[in-house]
């Protein structure tokens, strides 16, 4: 059982520190987390752990390079992968297509949505999000982390 605060929110979520490091914490859904940097990192690893978000980050492009980009790849299978953020700012690598929720366990379920920029319909950016509150229904169509469907972690 959590420990809740004078305001009611976990005491974990707070952090004793005012620092310009303190601000709210998490991408589309706000965690309602004011944290400084060590104690963010701390909590968003750990959640990284519990979830399997615990690929490497993206590696930055450089805009005038012209060279040929593969595609990320599987180091068990060699399949490709699609590696997004998480609203927690740590990264997935997720299966290059969908199926349905029934066939999925709820622990590698994962959506992705699109946020927007104020006051503009266009999509700036791709951010996955595990479902784990509500269940989808059956046949609703969700994206399975790698982990799931990976065919080296067979042996």
């Amino acid at each position: 059982m959590a420990v809740l605060n004078s305001v009611g929110l976990p005491e974990f979520l707070l952090c004793s520190s005012h620092g310009p490091d303190v601000h709210e914490r998490g991408r589309i859904i706000r965690l309602s987390a004011e944290l400084c940097d060590r104690c963010w990192n701390k909590v968003a690893n750990e959640l990284a752990l519990n979830e399997g978000a615990t690929a490497a980050p993206e590696s930055k492009f450089d805009p005038d390079d012209v060279e040929w980009i593969e595609p990320r790849r599987c180091r068990h299978c060699g399949a490709p992968v699609r590696c997004h953020q998480t609203n927690y700012d740590r990264w997935v690598e997720l299966a290059t297509f969908e199926l349905p929720a029934k066939k999925v366990p709820p622990a590698h379920r994962w959506r992705l949505m699109r946020p927007r920029a104020a006051n503009t319909p266009i999509a700036v950016a791709t951010v996955a999000v595990r479902i784990g509150a509500i269940d989808p229904t059956p046949g609703e169509p969700v994206v399975p982390a790698h982990e799931f469907v990976c065919l080296g972690n067979e042996a």
